[in-house]
């Protein structure tokens, strides 16, 4: 099979996600570049320079990295990244995208794009619908893994950490099983407290009606009782003045005899002109009106009672209704009513904790099922853990770190992760303590150690396709040689891109490709045969090519194809 063309496909295990294409637009130097990548092992060579950084920047830009002014290659309006990725249509991402409606159940690849103005404005696509930048990182990072000597963001994540232990112990199905239990477990935990609040203010109700009705029952105010009482505090309250001046009229009305001899006279006049007549008898009928409206003031004025006690008492009686309504914020005339509805609310409210019970009983043993389960994980982690570290320890070693060390640290914590939390610990040197992957060894041996991880993870793990920023920096000869075997073989399980300046890892690769700068423009090319071995002669003599540097070139690579057969 003449090299450049590579047939390698992923066989016997499901296909991991994948970079198919990659579409670059007006960023930094490049005008317009069209990148396409196949499975496996991907080497990008060139001269230093070149502008090999401009692919890793691309590709961090379509992560959800900062948007910078300074991305805009010059004289254009905007820069245009957007990259071809192939899904796995049982994967976690096909079905959060197919969940959000940026896919269709059928398909098998996304388009993810990221477009930045000149004025540093940027906008994020996935299938052309428009997302926010953090919805791109998040569903980027299932999708690729770039590892620079600066940034390592995916494996300092204890998550990611914890799922690569896991799927290492084929502990994944438990843990799923863990997690279910303790959202179950939680769900319970907060009716419980739901319940318990809910109770808790009917309770506090019932107390405030009980004693709302107890004020009720003190008044014990009855039908009518109200304008009776208006009524009859109206008239205590004005008895005196009334009696005073009843007394007034009632001595007007009774001084009439003047009226009365005027009525004899004029029944003395012997005329029996009608006129006469009619004002004798109109006279004489006003006269016993006033008498009887003399008798009924008199039975009036005696039902006017002068009672300064009684009008204290009604005053005091009506002070405690008004007081009550106002305390109740309703009229007076409304009172009964208010009571009543007080009553039917309190008779209404049901305290039964007979569900609380019954789903505190549930909550204890969901919480016994759950630590049952997670103990069970725990353990089975725990057992993991020392042979997952010594795999990683001897791909350290082979990766040039003579003394690394991975050490898997078990924090307690209870959580839908089980009960601990867990991350990784190294150490380069023995005379030092371990600490945390992100705070240990230099760039370069981060990334080696993490490419260690990776390895060792790739065998039961489905890993994103990694992209590596020069794993090789730092070693050269046997151990490059090495780092290529090491890198080919993950690739056989995931795709790899490596940015590297040794021969030996680009000889292994399974594509190669060479950035190369015309100008003011980078350009990345895929290498034939005979290309590639004029670039690995390069990388091996710098500018002094000879026939016998070609020739060990040739030899590298005809190694590394035995190799691989």
């Amino acid at each position: 099979m003449p090299f450049g063309v590579n047939l390698f496909t992923y066989q016997n295990q499901p296909s991991p996600p994948m970079l198919n294409q990659l579409t670059i637009r007006n960023y930094v130097l490049v005008d317009h570049l069209d990148i396409g990548f196949a499975p496996g092992l991907t080497g990008i060579t060139g001269e230093s320079g070149a502008g090999k950084s401009i692919l890793l920047g691309a590709l961090g830009l379509l992560m959800g990295e900062r948007a910078r002014t300074d991305s805009v290659r010059p004289g254009a309006d905007k820069a245009d990244v957007s990259a071809e990725f192939a899904l796995r249509k049982d994967s976690a991402l096909h079905q959060k995208l197919l969940a959000d409606e940026l896919i269709e159940a059928d398909d098998d690849c996304c388009l993810v794009r990221r477009v930045v103005s000149a004025e540093g404005r940027s906008r994020a696509f996935i299938n052309n619908v428009p997302v926010t930048v953090n919805y791109l990182k998040e569903a980027t990072e299932h999708l690729v893994d770039i590892q620079d000597q600066d940034q390592h963001q995916r494996l300092s994540d204890r998550n990611v950490q914890r799922s690569m232990l896991d799927e290492y112990a084929e502990a994944k199905p438990l843990a799923e099983k863990v997690s279910a239990l303790w959202r179950d477990w939680q769900s319970s935990v907060a009716e419980i407290a739901r319940l318990q609040s809910t109770i808790a203010e009917q309770e506090d109700r019932k107390n405030l009606l009980s004693y709302q009705i107890e004020e009720f029952d003190a008044v014990s105010l009855v039908d009518g009782e109200l304008a009776a009482l208006e009524i009859e505090h109206k008239r205590l309250s004005q008895a005196q003045g009334i009696l005073t001046e009843l007394a007034q009229v009632q001595a007007s009305m009774e001084n009439l005899d003047d009226l009365r001899q005027a009525s004899k006279v004029l029944e003395g006049i012997d005329d029996n002109h009608s006129a006469l007549d009619t004002g004798v008898e109109t006279l004489n009928s006003a006269l016993a009106l006033i008498d009887d409206a003399n008798r009924d003031l008199r039975h009036y004025a005696e039902q006017v009672i002068v009672d300064p006690q009684t009008l204290a008492d009604t005053q005091t009686r009506l002070e405690q209704i008004y007081d009550l309504a106002r305390k109740h914020r309703v009229q007076p005339e409304r009172l009964a009513e208010h009571a009543q509805s007080l009553r039917e609310e309190f008779d209404a409210i049901a305290s039964d904790r007979s569900s609380l019970e019954q789903l505190t009983a549930q909550e204890a043993e969901q919480q016994c099922a759950f630590e049952k389960q997670a103990t069970k994980l725990s353990s089975l982690r725990k057992k993991k853990a020392k042979s997952f570290g010594s795999a990683v320890d001897e791909q350290m070693h082979a990766l040039g770190i003579k003394e690394g060390e991975l050490s898997i640290v078990f924090h307690p914590q209870q959580s839908e992760h089980g009960l601990e939390l867990i991350e990784f610990h190294v150490r380069t040197n023995k005379r030092f303590d371990a600490g945390p992957l992100n705070r240990i060894a230099s760039g370069g041996e981060q990334t080696r150690i993490n490419l260690a991880i990776q390895i060792v993870a790739a065998q039961r793990s489905q890993l994103p396709c990694l992209i590596l920023d020069e794993a090789d920096v730092g070693v050269g000869g046997t151990t490059a040689d090495t780092v290529g075997r090491i890198l080919r073989d993950l690739a056989e399980r995931s795709q790899v891109i490596c940015v590297t300046h040794a021969p030996q890892v680009a000889a292994r690769s399974h594509n190669h490709m060479c950035v190369v700068k015309r100008e003011a423009e980078t350009d990345i090319t895929a290498l034939n045969f005979e290309q590639r071995v004029e670039e690995l002669a390069r990388m091996l003599a710098g500018a002094d090519v000879t026939d016998k540097t070609r020739d060990y070139a040739q030899t590298l690579l005809n190694e590394a194809s035995l190799a691989a057969k």
